[in-house]
């Protein structure tokens, strides 16, 4: 039976466009363009002494050139400046002989007002998120929020560009008003600093699309064999080496782990790497592990069916692994990176693995498996234990959609960090801040790796003894005992990588958390 539908969904989508231009909204020809639909300003809260609304780069200009107090206007809307708001005044067609007295008769007839809060990265993310919703369907944009600084204009990019996102239809396509505007052009910055940070968030942006279009891909479409292939497509593309091992190569090496969680599956599991090496070897090798469950049923300890709605999305973390890499070749950090993705679909079947089963690991660990639907773990396990074995790392980081227990602990913004390395710790944590992806230090308890002991086996995948509790420390620990003596770092991140509505930079679905957090970190990486 035909497992894809005749319009499948389209990996590697390029972002809307962004332009920088010279000038300002006093004399800038731009205003008068024809394909010009909008221009937007910012807007920033009353001075604590002061009840008005603070007009910031760009606003008196427009203001001017249009003859309109906008700041008077945001007041009586009823705007108050905070980050991620706005507002837009659609201004009457002149008409007979009135016409040519309308100062804004050649003039885009949409003027957005945005609040810009105060103008730190988080607020101008926000700004950016509030100003794709608001132009949606439009042409071309003019805008000067956030262009104090290139950082500023990274962070207004970088949430236009994410908040921008939508998931692909399969069948008619999206409306022309949902779809993002033709061109954002940020007017009054055109240097080489600007055009830097430009890209940078560019770049970025695109690694999160290219997360959420996988992760949000129909499981019917997406099983271990295609999300092998986009990878090797996307990978040999961009000019990386990537080698691709099925079940006959996974079960002549010993991935115990990773054939235990695909048994029960019709689509046999996949390990893939993608490896980048820059020209000059003088860098560190890092390596990225991903979990790959392309659809999570929970195996014989099944899910209940509103458990498994999102599982579509379990294979987030391999998406990310990909899309960093990707990214990192783009943008020629001096380092060798190498993604790792263990590819397997948690289904049940005549096939399936068992609680109670004995598994022999890569490298010859045996482990005792408790639960079906702790399966990431397992071929996490494997795949750690192949890169410690045989790609020599330097830094070893494994992300996952891991446990619930990350985030019934920390909510739905925040991935937990473990790590082995406080140098490494210390730089994700600097990267996440810089991303605007939050990661919050969890430890690991030596008091409880206990929880991995097992009576028949090397190890027990899940704490027997209900004592434990921290399921999230738990199953790290037990990730710890894959990755030698490496400087090792696991992001836990079931509760960031998914979101059940549109919040600022956030889009509904699969989030594409990671892939920046990792980004700036191999940019920033000594």
């Amino acid at each position: 039976m035909a497992r894809t539908p005749a319009h499948p969904v389209r990996i590697g989508r390029p972002v809307p466009a962004i332009s920088l231009a010279p000038g300002s909204f006093a004399s800038s020809a731009l205003l008068d363009a024809q394909d010009v639909d909008a221009v937007a300003v910012p807007v920033a809260p009353a001075a604590p002494d002061d009840t008005d609304l603070q007009p910031r780069q760009g606003t008196a200009e427009a203001a001017a050139r249009y003859g309109i107090d906008l700041a008077e206007l945001a007041e009586r809307a009823g705007l108050t400046g905070a980050a991620g708001e706005a507002w837009t005044l659609l201004l009457p067609r002149p008409v007979g002989s009135a016409a040519a007295a309308l100062p804004w008769q050649s003039l885009p007839r949409r003027v957005v007002l945005v609040g810009v809060g105060d103008s730190s990265p988080l607020a101008l993310r926000r700004a950016g998120a509030a100003l794709a919703r608001a132009t949606r369907g439009l042409r071309r944009v003019l805008t000067t929020v956030g262009t104090e600084a290139p950082e500023t204009v990274r962070a207004l990019a970088e949430g236009y560009l994410l908040a921008s996102y939508r998931v692909q239809r399969i069948g008619a396509p999206a409306p022309e008003r949902e779809r993002p505007a033709a061109e954002l052009v940020v007017v009054g910055r055109d240097d080489d600093p600007t055009a830097e940070a430009l890209t940078t968030a560019v770049r970025g942006a695109t690694a999160t699309w290219l997360v959420r279009d996988l992760a949000n891909t129909p499981s019917n479409i997406k099983d271990p064999a295609w999300m092998a292939d986009r990878a090797a497509e996307l990978g040999q593309a961009a000019g990386l080496t990537v080698t691709v091992l099925g079940p006959k190569e996974l079960t002549a090496q010993g991935f115990g782990g990773i054939l235990a969680v695909g048994a029960g599956s019709a689509s046999g599991p996949r390990l893939v790497t993608v490896e980048y090496r820059p020209t000059a070897a003088a860098g560190k090798h890092v390596v990225l592990v991903g979990k790959g469950i392309t659809y999570d049923t929970g195996g014989i300890s099944i899910k209940p069916r509103e458990s498994m709605v999102t599982m579509k999305t379990d294979m987030a973390g391999a998406a990310v692994a990909l899309a960093t890499v990707l990214a990192a070749a783009e943008a020629q950090v001096p380092h060798r990176v190498t993604a790792v993705l263990p590819l397997a679909e948690n289904h049940f079947g005549a096939a399936s693995y068992r609680p109670a089963d004995v598994l022999r690991m890569y490298g010859g660990r045996t482990v005792e498996v408790a639960n079906t639907d702790a399966e990431g773990r397992l071929v996490l396990g494997d795949a750690l234990a192949f890169a410690d074995a045989t790609l020599d790392p330097d830094v070893l980081i494994d992300v996952a959609t891991l446990t619930g227990a990350a985030s019934l602990g920390l909510g739905k913004q925040h991935a937990a960090l473990y790590g082995t390395d406080r140098s490494l710790v210390d730089a994700l944590r600097a990267a996440a801040d810089v991303s605007g992806e939050p990661a919050w230090e969890m430890p690991l308890v030596p008091d409880y790796t206990g929880a991995t002991h097992s009576d028949v086996a090397d190890l027990r995948h899940v704490a027997q003894d209900p004592k434990y509790g921290a399921g999230s420390i738990t199953a790290a620990l037990f990730l710890k005992e894959f990755t030698g003596s490496r400087a090792w770092a696991h992001l836990d991140i079931a509760g960031p990588a998914r979101s059940t509505a549109d919040k600022h930079e956030v889009t509904e679905g699969a989030t594409g958390y990671g892939a920046r957090l990792l980004l700036s970190y191999l940019t920033a990486l000594r």
